[in-house]
């Protein structure tokens, strides 16, 4: 199953300060036509401390470093054609891959009815993420998911799960007369098997500490029901405390897999980093907001990339296909090149934008982006502006971007609420943009070796 698929966002891309980091470590070797003992003596403990700083245990910090510079040492005779910079970057990059789990894990699916339990604690987004797995079975699996609402403990939990369930048209089974878990989800189990649900998601109690009751329920909840996966949500913004916690959880129950929410809040990363490490179980998906599409299945090699400051360009086009249709694509082809692009097509192109996450996530997968975009603030909200200034214009003023004198200018200011400054400067951006749209349509040739160097 390698499938790839929030509110106002404040922070920065949750690996920015752990890159810079890196890089810094990186230019230890700017010069240097080799690697040798001094240096990369020097970029281990820049490295070390990077890792640290990111909330990495500093067990872990130190292993990993050693790793490293056990291989930078072994190989640098091998490559004098890679400058040492270069080498140290793939090495890292590599030892970062195995760090997170290798390669991704997908889920287990067998039998007529997949069953899966969600654990976790209260306030790590094991609701929300329950509507996500649904929505992505359902939508990229062709499933018919059966959402379990089992946390008798807060009726406001099952409600939550209702209204997920209603957003994206996936019936969810609860009884708010019986206080057994257990009785729920095995009685959830039969109702799917006689409505043909073939995946069942059951979203379990949690408490706001680890503690024997829940560990207990859970316990009993997955040995009456036998999950074909078991899958911990933890909120990666809690750092090392996520990490000790998903080591509490699977010492009880041996969980298949973690699950990291709020990835796009302000953490250092140190969960993503940490886990799989210490609890030996890979991390299967990360959640970056509070939309329904916003779950990835994880990769550990594009995470690294990203890490790295090199991108995650292939889930950004797995993104991006996911959204926009061949007709579409070839009818937007044929107006670039013809330098027709108007406000209607850019309209167009930021609601698929907005469908595809949040837009600060996205610029993070596009390699050098994250430098460009390191001091400005975007969040969902970005686009607002741009949307009040394009329907502030008249149906052939979208049509026709060269219309747009400055009496024009000064009529649409006054219909959206801007300055004329804003208006002015957002016609400029557009034309520029357009331009450059219709000279790269031109050179395919060129188009495609920039693709291949992203």
């Amino acid at each position: 199953m390698h499938e790839h698929g929030k509110d106002d966002y404040k922070s920065r891309d949750m690996f920015d300060s752990l890159n810079e980091k890196l890089e810094g470590a990186f230019r230890t070797f700017t010069g240097d036509g080799k690697l040798t003992e001094i240096n990369v003596a020097q970029s281990i403990k820049e490295i070390r401390r990077a890792l640290v700083a990111a909330d990495v245990n500093y067990k872990i910090a130190k292993e990993f470093t050693d790793n490293i510079k056990e291989q930078a040492l072994g190989s640098r005779n091998i490559l004098s054609a890679v400058k040492p910079g270069e080498m140290m970057v793939k090495i890292v990059n590599d030892e970062l891959v195995q760090l997170m789990g290798g390669t991704a894990e997908g889920l287990n699916l067998s039998g007529k009815v997949s069953v899966i339990l969600i654990a976790g604690l209260q306030g790590s987004g094991k609701t929300t993420f329950s509507g996500k797995l649904a929505n992505f079975l359902k939508t990229k699996k062709n499933k018919k998911p059966l959402l379990v609402a089992c946390d008798v403990y807060r009726p406001a939990a099952i409600d939550q799960l209702h209204v997920v369930g209603e957003q994206i048209k996936v019936p969810v089974y609860s009884d708010k007369g019986v206080d057994s878990p257990v009785t729920i989800a095995t009685d959830a189990i039969v109702h799917a098997q006689n409505h043909g649900h073939d995946v069942v998601i059951v979203d379990t109690a949690g408490r706001l500490a680890v503690d024997d009751e829940m560990m207990t329920e859970i316990s009993n909840i997955r040995e009456a029901i036998s999950p074909q996966e078991t899958l911990f949500v933890v909120d990666s913004m809690t750092g090392q405390d996520a990490v000790n916690t998903a080591k509490a959880f699977n010492d009880v129950i041996d969980y298949n897999g973690v699950v990291l929410t709020k990835l796009d809040g302000d953490t250092r990363g140190g969960a993503a980093l940490s886990i799989k490490y210490t609890v030996g179980k890979p991390i299967k998906f990360i959640s970056t907001g509070e939309t329904m599409e916003t779950i990835d299945v994880f990769y550990p090699e594009r995470m690294a990339q990203r890490i790295l400051g090199m991108g995650d360009i292939v889930s950004f086009v797995e993104k991006a296909q996911a959204q926009f249709d061949e007709k579409e694509a070839a009818r937007l082809e044929k107006k670039i090149k013809k330098n027709k692009f108007d406000f209607n097509d850019f309209l167009k192109q930021i609601e698929q934008i907005k469908k595809m996450g949040d837009i600060k996530s996205l610029m993070g997968m596009i390699p050098g982006m994250n430098k460009m975009m390191k001091n400005v603030e975007i969040d969902d909200n970005a686009f607002k502006k741009v949307e009040a200034i394009i329907f502030s214009m008249t149906p052939e003023e979208r049509r026709r971007p060269e219309l747009l004198n400055t009496s024009r200018k000064k009529r649409i200011s006054i219909g959206c609420g801007y300055d004329i400054h804003e208006i002015n400067m957002f016609v400029k951006q557009f034309d520029q943009m357009r331009k450059m749209m219709h000279n790269i349509s031109k050179n395919p040739a060129a188009l495609a070796r920039m693709s291949k160097g992203l």
